[in-house]
C-alpha cells in the first residue's frame, strides 16, 4: 500500500480545496513522509527541469522570485507535493495561467512543511512566487568584515544534506535528479555563481545565466554571490575566490588539471564539462562540497605547501562517486563517501605516489578507531554502513563510518579480486549507474552480477557483516606507509626521553606532524607542551590541521599559552571538522567548559548554522 495514500478528490475534500485563490485557510493536514526524509512524490509526480529566477537582497537577507517546476505526471488526478522549510510561498500558478489553491502540511522543525499543490490532467509547469526568511540554514549570509578581503559581503548555501527546501520549494531527495537553469540578480559590484555553467567575470549589470544540462540532485544545488574573481589553471578548470587571496588559491590547486587527467584515466572521462573550485569565506563549515562544476572549498586547505590538496582529489572523484551515481537515500550515504575516499586514494597516488597515499589512508584509519570507539559504546548500530536514519536528522550519518569504512571496505575487494578486476567493475559500475541513483542492496546485487567468479570470493567479501555489521570487520584492510612509521617512532621515542628533537622532523608533512600530536603521553605536563610549542612553533602554525590537533591537545591539557592563538582560530574557522574536537576537549571539564561557551557567544554569528547546531550541542547551549 502506498504511504501517499489520499487521491486528489479525497485530499480536496479534507482541506477544503473549493475556496477560491488566495482565500487560504489556515488549516493543515497531517502529510505523512514520502520517505524517510521528504514529502515529495515523486511516484507520482516527477519534476525532470527546474528553473529559478531570485534576486539576492544583502540588506534583508532575502532570495526573493520564482521557482518554475517542469514536470510529469501520469494520473489525471494528482497532487503535486514539495519539500519547504521556512519559505514564504507567496502564490502559486499552473502553465495555464491558473492560480493553484495550495496548501500546507503541520510543520515540522526538522523537515519542514509540505506544500500540496492540485494539478489538472494536462499540467506541465508549475511556477511558485516566493521569499526566504531568516531561518533559511542553507543560506550563510556574511557581512564584510566575515570576508578575506573585508571589502563585500558575501552569500554561499549549504543544500547537503535536506537544506536545499530551505531556500527552494522543490522535492528535496537525492533519487529526484532533474536539470536546471537560472536567472540570479545581485549588487552590480558582486559575481553570482551556481553549480552549473559559470561566468568568469563580472559584467554591468549583475543579472547571470545559468545552465545545468545533466540531472542532478537537489542537494547539489548551489549559489555563491560576493566580489569574486577567477583564474584559469588549464582549458577545463580554474579557481574562484576573492582577489585578495586569488593568487594563494591559484599556487596551492596548481595539481587540479593533473588530478583531473588521472582520475579520468582511472574511471572514465570526467563527466561535466569543467571542473572549477571556489574557496570560500572561514565561515563554511565543511572542507569542500561537490556541486557538480564549481567544487566549494574552506581556505583551510590553503597551507602555503600543497600538503593539504587530498581535499580537491576528493570532491573532484565525487564528480563520480556522488553526483554521476547518487546514494538513493540518506541510508545509504557510504555508497557517495565510501567510492569518493577511495577514489581520492587512488587520485592521490597517481599524482603523489603511493606512499604518501598510504599514509593518508593510515591517519584516516586511526581516526575511524577513534570514532569506532566512542560510537561503540554511543550508538553501535550507527556503526553500520547500512544506516536506519528514520526520523532523524540524515547529518547524523556523517561519520568516518560512511566515509573510511567505506572506503577499507571497497579496499577489501580490491585485495580479495585484485586492482585489474576491480578496477574494470568500478568502471562497470560508473557506467551503468551513470545520473541514476543506487542502493545499499543494489550495490550488493550488483557485486554478485559483475565482481565475484566463485563461491569461494563470495565467503570471503563477507558483505553482510561490512554492510550490515556492526564495528569494523576483522579483515578490515591495514594501510601503512613509511612516512607515518617515522612520525610513529618519533612519538615512541619523545614518549620515552619527553624531550622535543627538532631534528627528527626534517621534511615532514602534515600528516606526520598530526600523527605525531594524536600520540602523544596522556600524562603529559604543561611543561612539556611548552617545551613543544618553543620547538616547533606549533601554536604560530599557519595550517589548520595542525592546529586543530594541537589546540586540541592544549585545551585538554589545560595549556594555557596556547588559548589566544585557539580563541582567534576557533573565531576565524568555521570548519566544522576543525570546531568539534577543539571544543569537545573544551567541554569535558567545568572550567573548560566554561572557556568554550564564552569563546562560543563571541564566535557563533560567523558559523554557519551546521557548525553552529554542533557546538551548541557539545556546550549545552542555545544555537
Amino acid at each position: 500500500m502506498s504511504r501517499f495514500p489520499y487521491t486528489f478528490l479525497g485530499l480536496a475534500a479534507l482541506l477544503g480545496l473549493a475556496c477560491g485563490p488566495g482565500k487560504h485557510s489556515v488549516q493543515r493536514v497531517s502529510v505523512p513522509l514520502r520517505t524517510d526524509h521528504s514529502y515529495g512524490n515523486a511516484e507520482q509526480v516527477r519534476t525532470t527541469h527546474l528553473h529559478l529566477e531570485l534576486a539576492v537582497d544583502f540588506n534583508k537577507k532575502r532570495l526573493s522570485g520564482t521557482a518554475t517546476h517542469h514536470i510529469e505526471h501520469k494520473s489525471t488526478d494528482t497532487m503535486m507535493v514539495l519539500d519547504s522549510r521556512g519559505l514564504v510561498i507567496e502564490e502559486v500558478l499552473l502553465d495555464d495561467g491558473s492560480s493553484a489553491n495550495f496548501r500546507f502540511g503541520i510543520e515540522d522543525t526538522l523537515f519542514g512543511t509540505a506544500v500540496l499543490i492540485p494539478l489538472k490532467p494536462e499540467t506541465k509547469k508549475v511556477h511558485l512566487r516566493y521569499h526566504t526568511d531568516s531561518t533559511a540554514e542553507a543560506l550563510q549570509w556574511l557581512s564584510p568584515v566575515q570576508t578575506h578581503d573585508r571589502q563585500h559581503p558575501f552569500l554561499f548555501t549549504q543544500s547537503q544534506a535536506i537544506l536545499a527546501r530551505t531556500w527552494i520549494p522543490l522535492m528535496d531527495r537525492p533519487d529526484v535528479r532533474f536539470t536546471y537553469s537560472a536567472k540570479i540578480t545581485c549588487p552590480k559590484e558582486l559575481l553570482a555563481l551556481m553549480s552549473a555553467a559559470n561566468p568568469q567575470q563580472r559584467n554591468d549589470s549583475g543579472i547571470y545565466h545559468f545552465d545545468m544540462p545533466q540531472p542532478v540532485s537537489s542537494y547539489l544545488m548551489a549559489l555563491a554571490v560576493g566580489d569574486i574573481s577567477f583564474k584559469s589553471l588549464d582549458s577545463l578548470s580554474g579557481v574562484y575566490a576573492e582577489p585578495g587571496f586569488l593568487d594563494s588559491v591559484a599556487w596551492e590547486l596548481a595539481d587540479m588539471p593533473n588530478m583531473i587527467k588521472k582520475a579520468s584515466a582511472l574511471y572514465g572521462d570526467y563527466p561535466w564539462g569543467r571542473y572549477d573550485v571556489l574557496v570560500l569565506p572561514p565561515s563554511f563549515p565543511f572542507g569542500g562540497m561537490e556541486n557538480p562544476r564549481l567544487t566549494f572549498a574552506t581556505p583551510t586547505i590553503i597551507a602555503g605547501d600543497r600538503s593539504l590538496t587530498s581535499l580537491v582529489a576528493h570532491e573532484l572523484a565525487h564528480s563520480w562517486s556522488g553526483n554521476l551515481v547518487t546514494n538513493a537515500s540518506w541510508n545509504d550515504f557510504w555508497l557517495n563517501e565510501g567510492f569518493t575516499v577511495y577514489f581520492e586514494n587512488r587520485i592521490v597516488e597517481a599524482v603523489y605516489g603511493k606512499d604518501f597515499a598510504d599514509m593518508c589512508a593510515e591517519l584516516e584509519v586511526g581516526e575511524l578507531e577513534r570514532t569506532l570507539e566512542r560510537m561503540m559504546r554511543e550508538a553501535p548500530k550507527d556503526t553500520r554502513l547500512a544506516l536506519n536514519l528514520k526520523g532523524r536528522n540524515p547529518d547524523d550519518g556523517l561519520t568516518d563510518i560512511a566515509y573510511i569504512k567505506g572506503f577499507l571496505f571497497l579496499k577489501h575487494l580490491e585485495q580479495l579480486v585484485g586492482r585489474h578486476r576491480w578496477d574494470d567493475f568500478l568502471k562497470e559500475y560508473f557506467r551503468v549507474y551513470s545520473f541514476k541513483t543506487i542502493n545499499t542492496e543494489a550495490f550488493k546485487d550488483f557485486l554478485h552480477e559483475h565482481l565475484f567468479q566463485t563461491a569461494k570470493e563470495v565467503v570471503y567479501a563477507q558483505l553482510k557483516d561490512w554492510m550490515y555489521g556492526e564495528g569494523l570487520p576483522a579483515q578490515a584492510p591495514k594501510p601503512a606507509s613509511e612516512r607515518m612509521k617515522q612520525a610513529r617512532e618519533a612519538a615512541l621515542k619523545y614518549q620515552t626521553t619527553r624531550k622535543p628533537d627538532p631534528l627528527m622532523a626534517k621534511g615532514w608533512v602534515t600528516q606526520q606532524y598530526q600523527h605525531f600530536l594524536r600520540n602523544m603521553p596522556k600524562d603529559i605536563s604543561t611543561a612539556e607542551l611548552d617545551a613543544l610549542d618553543q620547538s616547533f612553533g606549533f601554536s604560530k602554525s599557519g595550517n589548520a590541521e595542525v592546529l586543530c590537533d594541537w589546540f586540541t591537545l592544549a585545551a585538554r591539557v589545560w595549556y594555557r599559552p596556547a588559548f589566544a592563538p585557539m580563541e582567534a582560530f576557533l573565531v576565524r574557522v568555521g570548519r566544522r571538522k576543525f570546531l568539534k574536537p577543539v571544543y569537545e576537549a573544551l567541554s569535558a571539564t567545568p572550567k573548560g567548559l566554561e572557556l568554550g561557551r564564552a569563546i562560543f557567544r563571541r564566535a557563533k554569528s560567523g558559523y554557519h548554522s551546521v557548525s553552529a547546531g554542533t557546538i551548541a550541542e557539545i556546550l549545552g547551549v542555545k544555537s
